[in-house]
């Protein structure tokens, strides 16, 4: 049977910020399921990386893992930190950048 979570141990507690090392220079992801639903990836961004502004056809819902990211939606500009979570909402114009260190959860629903 195809698994439709992957990329993440399965009947095991982890830890998701430690599935994805923080590198210099670069952002890092890990997709845990995708499908014409739902996108579910975990994502590293070094200290001044970013993904720049685009649009999604779904809401997407970031939690900060951990670090400081700020979250650009639609020209407003939010700061997430630890513990803290966002929508962006569908269509709208975002991007994500790296304040320090920063890890978050993306759940994206189409």
């Amino acid at each position: 049977m195809d698994k439709k979570i992957k990329n993440i141990p399965h009947e095991e507690i982890v830890t998701l910020r430690e599935l994805v090392p923080c590198q210099e220079g670069q952002v890092v992801s890990r997709t845990l399921a995708q499908n014409d639903a739902v996108s579910v990836t975990l994502f590293s961004f070094a200290k001044g990386e970013e993904i720049s502004t685009h649009r999604s056809q779904g809401d997407a819902f970031v939690t900060c893992l951990e670090g400081v990211g700020k979250i650009t939606i639609d020209g407003k500009e939010y700061i997430l930190k630890e513990g803290q979570s966002i929508v962006m909402p569908a269509d709208l114009p975002h991007a994500v950048y790296g304040e320090e260190a920063f890890k978050m959860l993306l759940v994206v629903i189409f």
